[in-house]
């Protein structure tokens, strides 16, 4: 790959670029436009000079930290970046700046969204999960009653700036969290890319390749359904289950461990077996102890139900994927629950 790449996001009145490379954060006055009033939405798990580095390209600035986690993404810090925003008379014309991974970008993106019924919106994604998945897409939320994702809406920021150089500050176990979307995306998409995922031997060493090759599925995607009708869904893949999972366990594993485990639910005893053994590669769990009537409650409150049926993602074989609609009982029976 050449020093950075750029990816053109084509949606209707709402196009956008994302740049992906390294050493880019010293730069982002070059991809955003900061010449008006900034919020910088952040977490306290993100080393200080990164915003540092951000804030001195901008003249009227903002910060704002919230803890990290989870656990967070709710609505009293929803509500304390509205307040900040009222607090500091932003307009219409100014904008947030996320920097952090899915929580700080998910919900900086719902804030942009509602206040004064939208302002612009930057993501500076830090995390492997959150460069490879939420930093495309416009999917914004926060989590309510103990559901996963459940308030939110689809909204578009205006640039994404991905600087995969500050993948160095993650522990292993993030990286490893995040290249599940990866997985994810090749398992259904793409079996080339699966088998490059399984044979690379150092996720920081290929990361630039790994973020590109993620998003330009993604793109893919998103172009043909951006508001998760009918293609989009396939994205959810090992969602179904893992969110639940996720929620049951109080969220004391990962997103993307958990989301991995839901990958095996869906998939073909051959597929399964290969799924397996890249989770394993990535020091993944490939099987979690879980209460089955939590996990089965929570389901029942999937964002991807219709009525009496959730949209389930089975793939037979790498690269492929079939669409099911599954009524609760029949998504229990084939899982075993």
């Amino acid at each position: 790959m050449k020093n950075k790449n750029s990816i053109k996001i084509n949606i209707p009145n709402n196009a956008y670029t994302i740049t992906v490379g390294k050493n880019l954060l010293k730069d982002v006055d070059k991809y955003f436009n900061l010449k008006r009033k900034i919020l910088i939405v952040t977490d306290d798990n993100i080393p200080v000079e990164y915003i540092k580095t951000v804030k001195s390209k901008i003249k009227d600035c903002y910060l704002l930290v919230i803890e990290h986690g989870e656990k967070n993404k709710n609505f009293t810090n929803y509500q304390k970046i509205l307040q900040t925003l009222i607090k500091h008379n932003f307009n219409r014309s100014d904008a947030i700046i996320a920097i952090g991974g899915g929580v700080i970008g998910d919900m900086s993106a719902f804030a942009s969204s509602t206040y004064m019924r939208g302002i612009d919106f930057y993501n500076i994604p830090t995390t492997l999960l959150s460069q490879v998945d939420s930093s495309i897409g416009g999917k914004t939320a926060i989590d309510y009653m103990g559901v996963k994702n459940i308030v939110g809406t689809f909204y578009q920021p205006k640039a994404v700036l991905i600087d995969t150089d500050t993948l160095k500050s993650l522990p292993r176990r993030q990286l490893n969290n995040g290249i599940v979307e990866s997985i994810k995306m090749a398992v259904t998409f793409d079996k080339k890319f699966f088998n490059f995922l399984k044979t690379i031997p150092d996720i920081l060493k290929n990361s630039d390749t790994i973020v590109y090759n993620s998003l330009i599925i993604k793109k893919s995607v998103v172009e043909k359904d951006l508001k998760e009708k009918n293609l989009r869904k396939v994205l959810n893949f090992g969602h179904t289950l893992g969110h639940a999972i996720e929620e049951s366990l109080n969220l004391k594993y990962l997103h993307g461990e958990c989301v991995g485990i839901g990958m095996l639910y869906f998939s073909s005893d051959t597929v399964k077996n290969e799924i397996k053994d890249i989770l394993s590669k990535y020091n993944l769990p490939t099987k979690l102890k879980f209460d089955k009537n939590k996990v089965i409650k929570l389901m029942a409150h999937d964002k991807k139900s219709n009525s009496d049926t959730i949209s389930i993602i089975y793939v037979d074989k790498i690269g492929s994927y079939k669409i099911k609609k599954w009524t609760l009982n029949e998504i229990i029976c084939n899982m075993g629950l």
